[in-house]
């Protein structure tokens, strides 16, 4: 019988994306002993391109951004919306939150890439090609089965394990953790493009977001990059999928075919890459922590990609639990629902009111009313900034009462 090889570390973080980067350096700036198990080799591919603003609060506090201001990264200074002849545009340095005034839009291969390098640089080890394949949580310390790409397995102990697998959602799998989403099945169609964009009035410090003309819940995202480049998708729920092309760029240029406003902007645009599809991305699971572990980011919960706000998300989880655990392996009793699970979904459950809102209509009735006061609009930018968290914020400590406020407001001022 062979001998599988065994070790013990302080803390496995699975994953190298920027959860799993922010988080494992934290920890290692603290003193702790740290190591990734990275599924796939970067640079690669992963969709979520748009940074809010919260994000860079999470880089700086990793000691990461000096590396991604020098990457030459497109600047982000906010969001803009068009439905038809409407058009509104919201600035992040004009919000309530007072928070950082701009951010990235990023190819996410070297985005990621940046982070992982920078957190090796400070000195957490990354074993890359590597897949966690069973997790033991029934003992007094949590034990990984690894796969190497050669197929030699060995196992690895640890203290506490962070899962920032993303998609991949590692340890909900193996610990059967997976809970249904309540939102309904929808999918994205997207690709990059040349996007020789000379329209006037468009912006490319925003992310463009574009309402369908006449089927409110079908919306597109033009996400620009430094390089002439940029992220073109769309977002349907599966029955607007009926009736068109199997081949996913015929798919979506078709839907930018019936929304004049986008084609205008993409009239010049070289479609040089195969489109791609994802489709029942809402996810959940029954807990965000347990006996030696936490779950960050998308490998516990992703709500939709209107907002943009899955990274943000997972860098805010990543920087509570490393505070939560940092203090439980000081010695000190740390209680792991009190102290991130519940203050994280407070956030998490704001952006959830909104993008629901966005899909029933009350919330893009807000977006594209012509009336709302300035204060009105910095709240509503501070949550499309990040910045879900900060219940100063009457649009984050009461979401959908003052959603529901402000969208009967709009709709008697349009009668």
């Amino acid at each position: 019988m062979s001998v599988v090889e065994m070790e013990h570390r302080q803390i496995v973080v699975i994953g190298a994306g920027p959860s799993g980067a922010i988080a494992a350096t934290l920890l290692k700036r603290k003193g702790h002993d740290v190591v990734i198990i990275e599924r796939q080799h970067f640079p690669r591919f992963s969709i979520g391109e748009s940074l809010l603003s919260h994000c860079i609060d999470f880089i700086e506090e990793a000691g990461m951004l000096d590396a991604v201001q020098a990457a030459g990264f497109q600047l982000k200074n906010g969001a803009a919306f068009a439905w038809g002849d409407r058009y509104s545009a919201f600035d992040f340095g004009d919000t309530f939150s007072n928070g950082k005034p701009t951010t990235f839009q990023v190819q996410r291969a070297d985005f990621d890439k940046v982070l992982a390098d920078q957190a090796e640089l400070q000195g957490v080890e990354i074993r890359y090609g590597q897949t966690v394949t069973l997790a033991d949580i029934v003992r007094a310390k949590p034990l990984l089965d690894v796969e190497r790409e050669d197929g030699s397995r060995y196992q690895i102990e640890a203290d506490f394990i962070l899962d920032a697998s993303g998609y991949g959602r590692v340890l909900p799998r193996l610990l059967d953790l997976e809970a249904p989403s309540n939102f309904p099945v929808r999918q994205a169609v997207f690709t990059h493009i040349e996007d020789r964009i000379d329209c006037a009035g468009f912006e490319r410090e925003k992310i463009l977001i574009t309402t369908h003309p006449t089927q409110r819940d079908i919306w597109f995202w033009t996400i620009p990059f430094s390089n002439g480049r940029c992220s073109v998708g769309v977002v349907a729920a599966a029955e607007h999928f009926v009736g068109r092309s199997e081949n996913l760029d015929q798919c979506l240029r078709s839907f930018i075919d019936e929304t004049p406003s986008l084609q205008r902007v993409l009239a010049n645009a070289l479609w040089d890459t195969p489109a791609r599809t994802i489709g029942g991305y809402s996810a959940n699971v029954k807990t965000l922590h347990g006996p030696g572990f936490a779950l960050l980011g998308n490998a516990a919960e992703f709500l939709d990609p209107v907002f943009s706000s899955g990274v943000t998300i997972a860098m805010r989880s990543a920087s509570m639990a490393a505070a939560v655990l940092h203090r439980q392996l000081q010695g000190e009793t740390v209680d792991w629902q009190t102290e991130f699970a519940e203050p994280l979904k407070r956030g998490v459950d704001t952006f959830r009111c909104y993008v629901e809102g966005w899909y029933a209509g009350t919330f893009q009735d807000v977006i594209y009313h012509p009336g709302s006061s300035p204060q009105i609009r910095r709240m509503i930018s501070s949550i499309l900034a990040g910045y879900a968290w900060d219940e100063r914020n009457p649009f984050v400590s009461e979401p959908k009462r003052r959603l529901r406020m402000l969208s009967d407001v709009c709709a008697t001022e349009n009668e």
